[in-house]
């Protein structure tokens, strides 16, 4: 049974993809007032952090992700004095408010990249990951490292230097040299800045890819074909989630500390769970909250991230063995006061109604899910209403990486593979009512369509109708805050029926059990509850020593 918590513990956090989420001037890309005008929508969703994905000064060639400033806002976003004001009110309203941090690369267009690609001996020249090629005229990749795509190498011929620089993920994007100390200093100083402008934490992109072997070792091929972000013909070890980077991670964690040491780090990393727990430092140190009756342990202190991200829901599987198998591991590999942290959509990867052939009773039950689990849980917008993939012709797509990689994939196969190659269509407006645009924008053409189904799936239809998904959401969420046995511990109970899954939580006043039927058939479980305390379905019912399950269905009970 958990007791003592971080502030973060068993939190909510909601992904805001700012260009698409609302846009307040009807120039049809979503802006940072957006988000002011529309944070009543977050605030009695009942989330407890807001995760704003970049917005920082940028030639958007991958949407934000390719930064030439990160002390200035984008124009089509809106000014720092909107980004102040909204940090304000998102504290007002009792949330929490964490930025999207890309470590790793730049954009070429970055002023220092600028600088840095001009001579071997300018100011900057090591600020990003440069080195001589081989070869009579050196224009042979110095080794064999791809690109996190793996489709091609990642390294970039640069004229002016007559050398390659290191690009983990797009060309346009090159690698900054975190063993240079004027870079670190500089970039620790940038994160320091928005600690002290109230930032309460930092979503940390590829964060396990900033610290490449100094020696430039060739990797090997890959053995296993497959890691937990897909399939790689050459693998990462020396490229990704190197020694270096986990120290790179208590360092930072030791900077943030100066300024807020209860601020939150988390990692988008790729590794088996026995490596990302690295990232983590070594077991977190309790720390004493003298104001508190006896002393207790208040929090822990974490000597590197806080948390790294989950990613296996991202691809689950529609099966109570999948999840049960998933949780196990979880619970096993990251104990109290370590947190799983439970992602079902985000802005790269295909929404869950593409996973459930857009089945509405199935993400109710993957709701019901995901925020009954102990751990930290990303809810991205969209996801609450249940909002779907939106078809878009990888020929037409402003993604660069559809748009230069698999352009070439004919139509047909496309639209039968259940990860979207083209993340624009994971990322179309955000559905707000029935009217032009889906009361996105005013323009006459957004910056990417909006999905065709908006008459019937947006927040205001939703809100009217009380078994909606949205509703649902808000229900449970408010649920998971007012029961303690959310706040402990979670152990699976065994099951003799295999479309099943059940688990306990745990707190010292309460236990709550947690029943999901996977199956398309209605199943009764044995097994006695004093109630049923939510139903994500009107007719599942507890009778004495028997609970009745509707398909894809479950229940919270009182045990």
């Amino acid at each position: 049974m958990v007791q003592n918590l971080n502030w973060w513990h068993n939190k909510v956090i909601y992904q805001v993809y700012p260009r698409s989420f609302y846009d307040s001037n009807g120039d049809g890309i979503g802006d940072l007032r957006g988000i002011i005008e529309k944070v009543n929508h977050i605030v009695d969703l009942g989330v407890d952090i807001v995760w704003i994905s970049p917005f920082f000064q940028s030639p958007q060639k991958d949407f934000g992700y390719d930064v030439t400033s990160y002390l200035d806002v984008a124009e089509e976003y809106g000014t720092l004095n909107d980004l102040y004001e909204l940090i304000d009110l998102i504290h007002s309203k009792g949330l929490k408010v964490m930025f999207d941090l890309v470590l790793n690369h730049t954009s070429d267009q970055h002023p220092w990249f600028i600088e840095a690609r001009k001579s071997k001996d300018n100011p900057k020249a090591d600020w990003y990951f440069f080195a001589d090629g081989k070869g009579a005229d050196g224009k042979k990749v110095p080794n064999n490292w791809r690109s996190d795509l793996q489709i091609k190498s990642g390294w970039q011929w640069c004229n002016e230097r007559h050398q390659f620089y290191f690009a983990t993920f797009l060309p346009f994007q090159p690698d900054l040299n975190w063993r240079n100390e004027e870079l670190r200093n500089e970039m620790f100083s940038m994160i320091q800045h928005w600690l002290k402008k109230g930032v309460d934490g930092f979503r940390l992109d590829i964060f396990g890819a900033i610290m490449k072997d100094k020696n430039l070792t060739p990797n090997r091929i890959n053995p296993s074909l497959f890691d937990t972000s897909g399939p790689h013909l050459i693998d990462k070890k020396y490229t990704a989630n190197t020694e270096d980077n986990f120290e790179l991670a208590r360092d930072l964690r030791a900077k943030c500390d100066e300024i807020n040491p209860e601020s939150i780090l988390i990692g988008e990393v790729f590794a088996p769970v026995n490596v990302l727990k690295n990232y983590l430092g070594k077991d977190p140190i309790s720390k004493k909250d003298q104001t508190t009756e006896g002393n207790s342990d208040r929090y822990f202190k974490f000597p590197g991230l806080n948390l790294v991200f989950l990613f296996d829901f991202l691809a689950f599987r529609y099966s109570a063995e999948f999840f049960r198998k998933k949780i196990q591991k979880y619970e096993l590999k990251f104990p109290h006061p370590l947190q799983p942290t439970y992602v079902f959509e985000n802005h790269d990867r295909a929404r869950l109604m593409g996973r459930v052939n857009n089945n509405i009773q199935k993400a109710k039950n993957l709701a019901l899910l995901q925020l009954t689990l102990r751990g930290v849980v990303t809810v991205y917008q969209g996801q609450e209403i249940a909002m779907e993939n939106t078809y878009i012709p990888l020929k037409k797509a402003l993604d660069p990486i559809a748009g230069k990689y698999f352009y070439w994939i004919p139509e047909p196969i496309n639209k039968l593979i259940k990860e979207r190659l083209n993340r624009d269509e994971v990322r179309t407006p955000m559905q707000w009512d029935d009217t032009k645009n889906a009361g996105f924008s005013s323009s006459d053409t957004t910056w990417l369509p909006v999905n065709t189904n908006y008459k019937t799936t947006n927040v205001k239809v939703e809100t009217d109708v009380p078994d909606s998904v949205l509703n649902l959401y808000k229900k449970l969420l408010q649920v998971r805050k007012t029961n303690s046995a959310f706040k402990g511990s979670l152990e699976i109970v065994n099951c003799d029926q295999k479309d099943i899954l059940m688990y306990q939580r745990e707190s010292k006043d309460q236990k709550i059990l947690v029943c999901l039927n996977f199956s398309n058939e209605i199943k009764e479980v044995n097994y006695e509850v004093k109630e049923i305390l939510f139903s994500n379905h009107e007719l599942n019912t507890a009778e004495a020593k028997c609970l009745k399950l509707q398909p894809n269905s479950g229940v919270i009970c009182v045990d």
